[in-house]
């Protein structure tokens, strides 16, 4: 076994108060009802070890003048020192000393069950401690919720892979990423204990139309070529209906327009976000004569380069 000084993670020089805290700390995160922990019921058997030796004053004595080993059991040289003399058995028989070689013992001293029923509610710790409840686990979902959900808000169907269906309230403009928590519909606990959780992270589902882009949406905006070139007014779809929004005379593709506040719908810690369209010049679906003579003509006497700047 290795050096209780060690094990309780205390130097040598440590105080009573110190190893009493080091024990504490050590015994709550690796008490084998509680503990997450790997190996936490071996780990928690050394520590209480460890502890019997270094929270007893004489047991600590013994041990630094090295009278006896890390498990609490004399060393052969100093058996004679002890006087504790031979038995008519052939065996020596040390409890009297306040040692308990099976484990954790409070004779003498040892493990301050004060410390372990004001950590976990319950008295000395035991080989075979009572079962306690254990919550069930939780299970992790992601679903994809359709844009129109998220600016209304309502709710989706939720498949888990148990295969067991539920539905999800999805709170209006809820931000891509969050997640809703389902108490109590996770996987069963064990010996009475509470059922786990649902957690729902939401993600956009693709759009036709509109692109989700963090809090505002982007939209790729058709005009006519007169559109572009006289200006007007021109419907613009957004999740929750129609927008007008006016383009400027002259407008050349890829202009963004921006909506504000027509973009996710804002919520208790989050603003609105904007509709950003994007004009996209659109020519007619069928071959114009007319058009075709006035582009010739635009050519020859007012011919421009709008790709100058490209280097």
């Amino acid at each position: 076994m290795r050096n209780p000084y060690d094990i309780l993670g205390v130097p040598k020089t440590a105080s009573a108060g110190e190893i009493k805290s080091a024990f504490r700390k050590l015994a709550k995160k690796y008490h084998p009802d509680q503990s997450k922990e790997p190996r936490a019921k071996e780990r928690f058997a050394e520590v209480g070890t460890a502890y019997e030796i270094l929270g007893d004053e004489k047991k600590r004595a013994a041990f630094d003048r090295g009278e006896i080993d890390a498990e609490g059991k004399p060393r052969a040289p100093q058996f004679e020192g002890f006087g504790f003399g031979r038995q008519p058995s052939g065996g020596g028989d040390f409890r009297h000393f306040g040692f308990d070689f099976g484990g954790f013992s409070s004779e003498g001293g040892g493990i301050d069950h004060d410390i372990l029923s004001e950590l976990f509610g319950g008295g000395r710790p035991r080989s075979r401690a009572r079962p306690q409840p254990l919550r069930g686990e939780d299970i992790a979902v992601t679903v994809a919720v359709p844009l129109e959900t998220v600016a209304s808000g309502g709710s989706v169907r939720v498949v888990l892979p148990t295969g067991r269906t539920l539905d999800a309230t999805i709170p209006a403009g809820i931000e891509e990423g969050r997640s809703i928590r389902l108490r109590g519909q996770g996987h069963p606990g064990h010996r009475g204990g509470q059922h786990g959780d649902v957690i729902v992270t939401i993600r956009y589902a693709p759009h036709p139309v509109f692109k989700a882009d963090g809090r505002d949406l982007r939209i790729d905006l058709p005009v006519t070529l007169y559109e572009a070139v006289l200006g007007g007014k021109v419907r613009v779809p957004a999740l929750n209906g129609e927008v007008e929004v006016s383009i400027a005379p002259g407008a050349s593709s890829g202009r963004v327009l921006r909506l504000r506040g027509k973009g996710m719908p804002a919520t208790s810690d989050l603003p609105a976000g904007d509709l950003m369209a994007t004009v996209r010049i659109v020519l007619p679906p069928s071959p114009d004569r007319e058009l075709t003579d006035l582009m010739q003509k635009w050519r020859d006497r007012k011919p421009y380069d709008p790709r100058s700047g490209l280097g």
